[in-house]
């Protein structure tokens, strides 16, 4: 008896110092990856009239961010499992923060191109790196709360990035507009937190030495444990991996949350703007009350999801609302606080999918097969942030508005729902 409340205590501790020492880190990272990629949706209030792009060159320039993610997601994640994933995170950071910044100082459209390009294949392993990295430190049954926690980062980042949008947005140093200063001032902060990561982050448990050795010792033999099941599945190589029908299925539902995320989180600032009337600084505050309403949503279901070990159910639960919740939006017209109530729901429903989803890979894959499927995933799945901008900037120029977007973003939603439910899940 003993024993087993010794037992229990040593979990209870490993767990929660692993939780306090890695996840407030990984959240401020993944806080300033997600600004860097999407901060443009801001910045176009005032770019696109000062550059003189188009809602087609914009939704481009926004949208090929994804084509460089896509072309270097498997390699990079490799890098995380294979080599090292703090040297990976740092080199990450440095990278793609100065990118980031360079691209406040674009003047054509090809620039914006090119810098947008290389953005995003500098950005690529980082998010499918850090969901490998936390089946390093998480058991299963602990893992959709630690992606929630991480992943909370996203409503975050869009809240942050609105309010902080409304102040740098007002900037006019040295003659430059407020857009580029918005660029240049959240690039800067990710290079400092990539050399601050090489000198904070651990590969692997039994390199902490920021754990007891009892702690380290538990945490060790619960995650061998966990791939000594998983031997059967592990066994597969990376080629076959990458073709299992599960990882097909998962890949194009990725691909429908992600048109939604990045579709809305490009375009939502210029939606508001359009319905409303508002200054840019209203419409920058205005547009970060969705980002709001989505955060204590995407834990809550995390918590459910594992707490009842579901998750195919919870994901696709969630995007079938974002499709429901932007019918909706269209239905309010020019209704300011109906449509940003129906936004408000759909991002909740969007950002209660990716905790119970990146649970599903790790379920039959571990070791190199599960890096590499999770970073195909994860690339094919960021085609649709690609998708997601470009059509509703495309739409938008063919139809004059708004609504033929929404209805497409709508339409991924309900489809990705039902690719979830036609996984066949395994406890």
């Amino acid at each position: 008896m003993n024993a087993v409340i010794e037992r229990d205590d040593v979990a209870e501790r490993a767990r929660r110092h692993i939780t306090r020492r890695l996840m407030p880190f990984l959240f401020v990272l993944y806080i300033f990856n997600y600004i860097n990629r999407v901060n443009v949706g801001y910045a176009s209030l005032q770019m696109t009239g000062d550059l003189g792009f188009s809602n087609t060159v914009f939704g481009f320039g926004a949208g090929i961010f994804f084509i460089g993610y896509f072309l270097l997601q498997i390699p990079s994640t490799l890098l995380t499992e294979l080599w090292s994933a703090r040297n990976f995170i740092t080199l990450s950071l440095v990278v793609w923060g100065s990118l980031a910044a360079l691209c406040g100082l674009i003047n054509t459209a090809q620039q914006f191109y090119w810098v947008r390009f290389f953005l995003g294949a500098a950005q690529a392993g980082f998010f499918p790196g850090i969901i490998v990295y936390l089946t390093h430190w998480f058991r299963y049954q602990d893992r959709a709360k630690a992606v929630a926690m991480f992943m909370m980062a996203i409503p975050t980042s869009n809240m942050i990035g609105a309010a902080a949008s409304a102040v740098l947005l007002q900037i006019h140093w040295f003659g430059w507009s407020g857009w580029r200063w918005l660029l240049i001032l959240e690039g800067i902060p990710t290079v400092l937190l990539g050399i601050w990561a090489f000198f904070y982050l651990t590969d692997r448990p039994e390199d902490a030495r920021w754990l007891a050795q009892d702690e380290r010792t538990w945490i060790a033999s619960e995650l061998q444990r966990e791939r000594e099941l998983k031997k059967g599945s592990a066994k597969l190589g990376m080629l076959e991996a990458l073709r299992h029908p599960q990882v097909m299925l998962l890949a194009l539902a990725c691909f429908c949350y992600i048109t939604n995320s990045v579709g809305l989180a490009s375009w939502l600032p210029k939606i508001v703007q359009r319905i409303s009337g508002l200054s840019t600084t209203q419409v920058a505050l205005v547009s970060g009350i969705p980002w709001l309403a989505a955060i204590p949503m995407m834990y809550v279901t995390a918590a459910h999801s594992d707490k009842t070990a579901e998750r195919r159910w919870h994901a696709a639960t969630g995007l079938f609302v974002v499709g429901v919740a932007l019918s909706l939006s269209i239905a309010a017209g020019t209704h300011l606080a109906l449509a940003v109530a129906a936004f408000s729901i759909a991002t909740m429903a969007l950002y209660s999918f990716p905790s119970p989803f990146w649970a599903l890979p790790t379920i039959f894959l571990s070791g190199p097969a599960a890096a590499a499927s999770i970073a195909l995933i994860n690339a094919t799945g960021n085609l649709g942030g690609f998708a997601g901008p470009y059509m509703v900037g495309y739409l938008a120029d063919v139809t004059g508005g708004y609504t033929a977007g929404i209805v497409y973003l709508g339409a991924s939603g309900v489809a990705g729902s039902l690719l979830v439910l036609s996984l066949r899940e395994r406890r």
